[in-house]
C-alpha cells in the first residue's frame, strides 16, 4: 500500500494521567498506521487503553508525548483540535448518539452543516449516502420509529456524509443483535471501501474479525503483534 495516503500515522504516542500525587501511564509509545481504503480492528480487554488511544486519534484528548499526523497535517502542533474533528474524522458509538427530534435525513445534514455544507448540498450529500446505506426509505422518520440496526445504518451514513478520510468506531456493533450486528458490519466495510476513508474499529466483538484487513491487539498499553 505504498502508494495509498496513510490517514494515520501515529508514532511513539504516550498518555499520562495525573491522579492525585501519582502518575498514571496509560499508553506507552504507540505506533500505529493506517491507509485510506483499509479497515482496521483494535481489540483489547477493559483497561487496556482502547478508549485512550481512540481519544487521542480523535483529537478529543491529547498525548503527554509522540507524534500524530491524520491525513497528512501534523495533530501534534494543532490549537483548535475541533476543526481537526470536523474536517477530517467521522465518528461512530454504540449508543447510536442521534438527536430525537430529527429525521435520518437531517441527522445527517447536521453533521454535513458543521462540516460547512449548507442548503441543498447538504441535503443531496445526505440522501445520497442515506441510500448508499439501505434507508432510503426510512429518511424522513425519527429515530423512535427506526430498529437499533437502522438507527447504526444512520449514524454510519452521518460518519460517512462529506467523505471524511477517517472514521473512528467505538463498539459500533454492541447493541445490535447478532443478524443485524453482521448486516451493519458488512455494510459499514463495503462503504468506507467505496468512499475511500480509512476505519478504525475499537470491538469486543470477534465478528469485526471477518471484515477487517488487519487485527491489532492492545494490552497494558501497547500494541501486540
Amino acid at each position: 500500500m505504498n502508494n495509498v495516503m496513510k490517514v494515520i500515522e501515529a508514532s511513539g504516542i504516550r498518555k499520562t494521567f495525573t491522579e492525585g500525587k501519582e502518575q498514571v501511564d496509560v499508553l506507552h509509545g504507540i505506533d500505529l498506521d493506517l491507509h485510506a481504503g483499509e479497515v482496521v480492528a483494535l481489540e483489547g480487554r477493559s483497561g487496556s487503553g482502547k478508549t485512550t488511544l481512540l481519544s487521542i486519534i480523535g483529537c478529543i484528548l491529547t498525548a503527554s508525548s509522540g507524534n500524530l499526523t491524520l491525513a497528512g497535517e501534523q495533530i501534534s502542533k494543532k490549537s483548535d483540535l475541533s476543526d481537526v474533528r470536523r474536517r477530517l474524522l467521522g465518528f461512530v458509538f454504540q449508543q447510536f448518539n442521534l438527536f430525537p427530534p430529527l429525521t435520518a435525513r437531517e441527522n445527517v445534514e447536521y453533521a454535513l452543516n458543521l462540516r460547512g455544507w449548507r442548503g441543498r448540498k447538504a441535503r443531496q450529500e445526505a440522501e445520497r449516502i442515506l441510500i448508499a446505506v439501505g434507508l432510503e426509505s426510512r429518511m424522513q422518520f425519527l429515530p423512535q420509529d427506526l430498529s437499533g440496526g437502522q438507527k447504526q445504518r444512520v449514524a454510519i451514513a452521518r460518519a460517512l456524509a462529506g467523505r471524511p478520510p477517517l472514521v473512528l468506531a467505538d463498539e459500533p456493533t454492541a447493541n445490535l443483535d447478532s443478524a443485524s450486528g453482521e448486516q451493519v458490519l458488512t455494510m459499514f466495510r463495503d462503504l468506507a471501501k467505496e468512499e475511500n476513508c480509512g476505519l478504525l474499529v475499537v470491538t469486543h466483538d470477534p465478528r469485526v474479525r471477518t471484515v477487517a484487513d488487519r487485527v491489532l491487539h492492545l494490552e497494558d498499553g501497547k500494541i501486540i503483534h
